[in-house]
């Protein structure tokens, strides 16, 4: 299961491995507290992107269409994630103060949509 979490909220068992997949380090956060598998900044959308969506629910949709596109050109970003999620929970964490569609959303739908996503977890979704 992929599973989205923000970065300020406590570490729980059931999260399985942790990745923060935000390209800046998240403020007032120290490394230890996060108990993170990785920081895999090359999965986050880039500067450009990020500043253009803001955060405004109208891009949405075109938001997920450019950072589609951008993880398709970039597999290597994203590869490790899908092999840890083949062998079980992982979640994506996240700094945004928007909960429901900010870029480890959209990850996590790329993710589970993917077809080698779907490959490497031998088609378990």
């Amino acid at each position: 299961m992929i599973q989205i979490k923000r970065v300020y909220e406590p570490v729980a068992p059931r999260d399985g491995q942790r990745f923060l997949v935000d390209r800046l380090w998240p403020r007032g956060i120290k490394k230890e507290k996060l108990a993170l598998t990785a920081w895999l900044k090359d999965a986050a959308p880039g500067n450009d992107l990020r500043h253009w969506y803001a955060h405004d629910p109208a891009k949405w949709d075109e938001f997920c269409r450019r950072y589609f596109a951008y993880l398709d050109a970039n597999p290597g970003s994203w590869q490790d994630l899908a092999e840890a999620a083949a062998q079980g929970d992982i979640t994506l964490l996240f700094s945004s103060k928007e909960l429901k569609l900010n870029n480890a959303a959209a990850l996590k739908l790329y993710l589970e949509a993917h077809p080698m996503r779907r490959k490497v977890s031998g088609g378990r979704k």
